[in-house]
């Protein structure tokens, strides 16, 4: 599948209309494109070894998201008490195409729109990245499949009332919320941030009224200012989107400055996330000019900082650029060429390091992963998303992330959770769950239109269990405790009890509501998913600091 298939499947078109599209090679074309030469290897390593690594006193971590509006701190993320921040989001697609809403409000009625927010909150992630284009904020865009008999309060809204109440809720909950502007328009992705049709001006307009309709909710914390630039021709022919080249109709560094500055002046309060490019000059490097070819000229769509160094953003409010990369796995795009490399998956700090990971580790400022994304159905993907979590760091002090996607209905990475938007992918949550920092806020029970059942379990229902280790650090674990309703009738609103040892604390939790009171750990149905049918499971996931040894004990269903 081509990198152009691949982006218009992942956010949900489906391939028959996807493959009428024309497309041009995002990153690399022809040569270079297979196991990185070793002299490239050297140099990689080389340029590693010169990144300086800027150690400063460690301030204070926020609790959640923080507090108040954020800025940045050299590269970090802080709130307004100067707390340390850490992002650890997802998208939730949608507004971006011609739904003009986020996908998945056409789920029944255990996944009601506040239902699967309560469940991103209850898996960890503490902000929604939220694609959008300038046609849903148009008078007169409607939004379309929505479920009327599980959102029957969404009906009739327009696209930004609907997001209107997203924020509303998020705030609630303590979660933040990072706008994106995905494309020009619903047509799909363009290498330039604006079309014959739309303009630089109008994208400034749209991001204005946003900056202004959110000026006093801390909730909306920033714009992701255009969505994967990137390149276009061929050199020296390029037509797409360059870094540091001068031509002010191509060069994305400086209309980030300008589009940036003039959402500043809408909101000071905002951070303003700058994306990079895949090839730095604009176009695919030429493969027949018997000139080699660096195989690290481009990377990703919007991947690309690595001239960030010498043609940095400069805004006009300090303390507001928050840089952000996109990265994929082999389910996406599987010919980039470290993907080939014999030290895969130990060469991808370099190449990380080499797009924009020096950003961070030079205190310039703090880095968003906005992307990142896979199946899994590749082996190789696991061993890819697993390093690039290890490499993005661990507890407040790591790198900031909105995983893509929470939706199922993206074509070449799936979602969080399956089609139903319920059921979680939970071969992504072992990986990806412990660097979720929790957000801190009301959690307002949200319930399905219907009863929901007794609160203890009937006649006829019992239960087993087992217990797995999936994952231990210093200092701390992750482990599922599965719990299977052994009886012959449904299970609603169940709850389970145990005992840790003492000394061990809860960190995170999934698929059920866990909270502790001493050694007793309780886990309720979430609201999402509260009826256990007979011979049903659920893993109750959870990481915890302390010891990973014993495990549980004088577990009961109740």
């Amino acid at each position: 599948m081509t990198p152009l298939l691949s982006t218009l499947v992942r956010e949900g078109i489906p391939m028959d209309v996807a493959r009428l599209c024309r497309w041009r090679l995002p990153g690399r074309s022809g040569r270079g494109r297979g196991v990185l030469a070793a002299g490239a290897s050297i140099v990689m390593a080389a340029a590693a070894a010169m990144v300086a690594v800027t150690i400063s006193a460690t301030p204070a971590a926020a609790s959640g998201t923080g507090t108040g509006y954020l800025h940045t701190s050299g590269n970090k993320i802080v709130d307004s008490t100067g707390a340390t921040v850490r992002l650890t989001g997802l998208n939730w697609f949608g507004m971006e195409t011609d739904n003009h809403t986020f996908h998945g409000l056409w789920a029944g009625r255990n996944a009601t729109w506040r239902m699967q927010m309560d469940h991103m909150a209850q898996l960890g992630f503490n902000t929604i990245r939220v694609p959008f284009t300038g046609d849903s904020l148009r008078s007169g865009a409607q939004a379309t499949s929505i479920n009327s008999d599980s959102n029957p309060d969404l009906v009739g809204l327009s696209p930004l009332q609907i997001l209107d109440k997203v924020v509303d809720y998020a705030g609630q909950k303590g979660m933040r919320i990072i706008l994106d502007r995905h494309r020009p328009s619903a047509a799909g992705q363009t290498a330039l941030w604006y079309t014959s049709s739309v303009s630089e001006a109008s994208e400034i307009s749209d991001w204005q009224m946003l900056a202004q309709r959110y000026a006093n909710n801390p909730t909306v914390i920033g714009a992701d200012l255009f969505n994967e630039p990137h390149a276009d021709g061929t050199e020296p022919n390029s037509t797409g989107a360059c870094w540091g080249c001068g031509d002010t109709a191509r060069d994305w560094r400086l209309a980030a400055q300008r589009i940036g500055n003039a959402v500043l002046q809408a909101n000071s309060n905002w951070l303003v996330f700058v994306e990079g490019v895949s090839c730095p000059s604009g176009g695919t490097p030429n493969q027949w000019d018997n000139v080699p070819d660096d195989p690290l000229e481009c990377d990703w769509w919007g991947g690309n900082l690595a001239a960030a160094a010498q043609y940095p953003v400069q805004l006009s409010v300090a303390n507001r650029l928050v840089y952000s990369a996109h990265d994929y796995g082999i389910s996406v795009y599987d010919r980039q060429s470290w993907f080939n490399d014999a030290n895969f998956p130990n060469n991808l700090p370099d190449v990380w390091d080499h797009f924009w990971g020096y950003l961070y580790k030079n205190n310039t400022a703090p880095i968003l992963v906005g992307e990142f994304g896979s199946t899994l159905a590749n082996p190789l993907d696991a061993q890819w998303m697993t390093k690039l979590m290890s490499y993005m760091g661990s507890g407040t002090s790591g790198m900031s992330f909105t995983y893509w996607s929470w939706n199922p209905d993206s074509g070449d990475t799936g979602g969080i959770v399956q089609d139903d938007w319920v059921t979680v992918n939970q071969n992504k949550m072992n990986i990806i769950g412990p660097s979720l920092i929790p957000p801190v806020g009301s959690t307002p029970v949200t319930t399905p239109p219907t009863s929901p059942g007794t609160s203890s379990p009937p006649a006829g229902v019992s239960c087993t269990s087992s217990y797995a280790l999936t994952n231990t650090w210093q200092g701390g674990f992750q482990a599922g405790l599965t719990i299977t309703n052994s009886g012959t009738s449904t299970w609603n609103n169940w709850t389970v009890n145990w005992t840790m040892p003492s000394g061990v604390t809860l960190g995170s939790a999934w698929n059920a509501t866990v909270t502790t009171s001493g050694t007793t750990w309780t886990a309720k149905a979430p609201s999402y998913s509260a009826g256990l049918a007979p011979n049903a499971s659920v893993t109750i996931g959870f990481t915890a600091n302390g010891p990973s040894t014993p495990g549980p004990a004088n577990i009961q269903c109740s």
